[in-house]
């Protein structure tokens, strides 16, 4: 996987056609250019059907012809999900792919006439001289397994907003129509809490049923179901502040939110499963749930958006694609802070930050770099930092598992610790 700019530079030969294109939601516009710079061809405008896909490759390979070329290189910006569908098609056709940042784009955009116009002529060209320059990052579109759990993973995600979007309503629901449910019920949607919006939403249905209802009621689908916290409910519902008016409606809406919530969750439920599935075709992925606070879901996301691990050479290129890279901030006699650049996949970067968090409240060998990294003698970290560093940590250890098909030894990792502490 090359990723420095002069590799990346040396990639654009004599042979190669430098191809820019802007793209759009209905029409993209594409410009042709060779390594030195100079425009082999008029401005191609092509629609994105596969028409236009046809009429851009019987364009390129025209102007390959015409000037010598043997191989193209096409270069855009990733504009949402816009690219999917074309970059799929280039790489079928065998074309390589290079994306190039939208703030390098804006940035540059006024180099050659130095003006701030922007229109579907002047982006071609500017993104196709950042190609040139070696100034874009290698696409890299998964297949097979790789593509199935990223899909998965982003299925799970869009399920999960919908469901705190739900909670939330459900909670605005209580606090309107009975405010002291929550002084019964730490989470509404623990079992005895559910049966009850399902059974006894209002406080005067609750006043109707009374203790003894409401506990046979819990105890169909419960084994002790407390008598005395129905009772409590029975109390708090005799003098709650909530709305009464329109009590009807508000009922029906609260039951429409709990089924839709209830149909959500299975929905959930059954992604997951699929993530786990997923997850085991992949080789030596099984074993990443061997480190203690790594569970399934963490995995498919870390595995999902890393792909085929044989792309990479070091897990330092893990680090840089996630983000958690460092920054550093001086000039002259002014040293400001290291930060992380924050310029990767997010998804990536908040899936491995959320695996520490659970891995230092049950793993005890990297709770023990933890305390290492915030008590040593010379430059201590802060608990951010730390966490950062950990999780650069997590990077090496999950690709060794990943290239290597090593297991997981915790044993190993605290002796090698104990090891450095010796040699400092």
């Amino acid at each position: 996987m090359k990723r420095t700019q002069n590799e990346k530079i040396l990639q654009i030969k004599f042979e190669t056609l430098v191809v820019g294109i802007d793209i759009g939601k209905e029409t993209h516009y594409a410009r042709a250019f060779d390594c030195r710079g100079l425009e082999l061809s008029k401005l191609l405008k092509f629609s994105n059907t596969n028409q236009g896909y046809e009429a851009l490759e019987d364009w390129m390979q025209t102007v390959m012809k015409e000037h010598s070329k043997t191989e193209a290189i096409v270069g855009f910006e990733p504009t949402g999900h816009y690219w999917f569908t074309l970059g799929d098609h280039l790489q079928r056709k065998g074309h390589r792919l290079g994306i190039v940042n939208p703030f390098h784009v804006k940035c540059t955009r006024e180099l050659d006439d130095n003006s701030q116009t922007k229109n579907d002529k002047k982006d071609p060209k500017t993104i196709a001289m950042l190609v040139k320059d070696g100034r874009f990052r290698d696409v890299y579109i998964p297949e097979d397994v790789y593509q199935e759990l990223r899909e998965a993973v982003s299925e799970r995600e869009r399920l999960l907003e919908q469901l705190i979007g739900l909670s939330n309503q459900v909670i605005r629901w209580l606090d309107i129509r009975f405010p002291e449910f929550n002084e019964v019920f730490k989470d509404w949607t623990g079992d005895a809490a559910w049966l009850t919006l399902k059974n006894y939403p209002t406080p005067a249905k609750i006043l109707s049923a009374g203790a003894p209802a409401i506990v046979g009621t819990w105890s169909k689908e419960m084994k002790k179901p407390s008598i005395k916290r129905a009772e409590k409910l029975v109390r708090l519902a005799n003098v709650s502040i909530g709305r009464t008016a329109g009590s009807e409606a508000a009922e029906a809406a609260l039951q429409n939110l709990l089924t839709q919530y209830e149909m959500i969750l299975k929905q959930k439920q059954d992604t997951e499963r699929l993530m786990q599935e997923l997850l085991m075709k992949v080789p030596n992925a099984s074993k990443l749930v061997d480190i203690k606070g790594i569970g399934m879901v963490a995995a498919a996301v870390i595995v999902s958006e890393i792909g085929d691990i044989s792309r990479f050479k070091d897990p330092r290129q893990i680090q840089k694609m996630a983000g958690l890279s460092l920054r550093e901030n001086s000039s002259g006699k002014h040293k400001g802070k290291t930060t992380i650049s924050k310029r990767g996949r997010k998804r990536l970067r908040e899936g491995l930050f959320r695996a520490i968090i659970t891995i230092l409240a049950t793993n005890q060998e990297f709770r023990m770099l933890h305390q290492k990294n915030l008590g040593r003698e010379k430059n201590p970290l802060n608990k951010m930092e730390s966490i950062i560093a950990l999780c650069g940590k997590l990077i090496r250890v999950i690709f060794a598992i990943l290239t290597k098909g090593s297991d997981y030894d915790a044993g190993k990792m605290i002796e090698d610790m104990k090891a450095s502490m010796k040699a400092a």
